[in-house]
């Protein structure tokens, strides 16, 4: 069995999960994914931050013209194998209607594994943590507001990676 599948089913593991959606009712679609994500097997508690409403991400920088995304972080205490996790992640946005058609396009929602533990991957398919969690003050705000002391595995302290994007602006 692979490291990062029986690490995970020792004792329970804090994943962060992103939230974001810039399309139809944010709010709704959040509160539903989340009362999911505390349906799911395996997992004891699910915290979410208060959202926050961002311009656009697009692969050319920021777009004032697209909808204008709600983000979230939820600190999901479970004991779900990663990969498994991420494969509930994916399955709930399928059911809020994602569509995967263009890179970093509009969507319903969507739901990134950020962190999970201490646990690094750099698996195609679990890439841990996640490989622009550090660039994103829409990923740092949230979680820092749900837990001041975060860290992200093989980058440190979620402050001051925040604290390096705000100054390299």
């Amino acid at each position: 069995m692979d490291p990062v599948e029986s690490r995970a089913r020792r004792a329970p593991t804090d994943a962060v999960v992103a939230l974001g959606a810039n399309l139809g009712d944010r709010r709704s679609t959040f509160d539903k994914a989340v009362d999911e994500l505390r349906r799911l097997p395996l997992v004891d508690d699910v915290r979410m931050s208060d959202p926050v409403e961002t311009v656009a991400v697009k692969p050319d920088g920021l777009d004032e013209t697209a909808p204008r995304y709600l983000n979230a972080v939820a600190i999901v205490t479970t004991r779900l194998a990663p990969t498994v996790l991420l494969g509930f992640l994916h399955a709930i946005e399928e059911r809020h209607g994602r569509e995967r058609r263009e890179l970093w396009g509009d969507r319903t929602l969507d739901l990134d594994l950020i962190a999970y533990g201490d646990i690094t991957s750099d698996d195609p398919t679990l890439l841990l943590p996640h490989p622009r969690a550090a660039e994103r003050d829409f990923v740092l705000v949230p979680w820092l507001a749900l837990d001041p002391d975060a860290v992200l595995p093989g980058v440190g302290r979620a402050d001051a990676a925040l604290e390096r994007l705000r100054e390299s602006r």
